[in-house]
């Protein structure tokens, strides 16, 4: 099974990524995908996370040919 991942703004410059496709064989659910896909860093506060443009929390679900986001809290004044 594949998902698509991608990081958006600072979260792509701490990354050092914008988006890759991640194969994998047992369930996954948002951290899980961030912890396979950044080799294990850690999740940075309030990111905020989306599967197919929808946000959710880090535990839910994905299923196979999702595409999953990150991006860093928005702050605005």
């Amino acid at each position: 099974m594949s998902i698509n991942v991608q990081f958006f703004a600072s979260l792509r410059e701490h990354t050092g990524k914008s988006q890759l496709s991640l194969s994998y064989d047992t369930a996954l659910d948002v951290r899980a995908v961030w912890a396979r896909a950044t080799d294990d860093m850690e999740l940075p506060d309030n990111t905020l996370c989306a599967i197919n443009m929808e946000y959710v929390k880090t535990d839910a679900a994905v299923i196979d040919g999702d595409e999953v986001a990150f991006f860093p809290p928005v702050t605005g004044g």
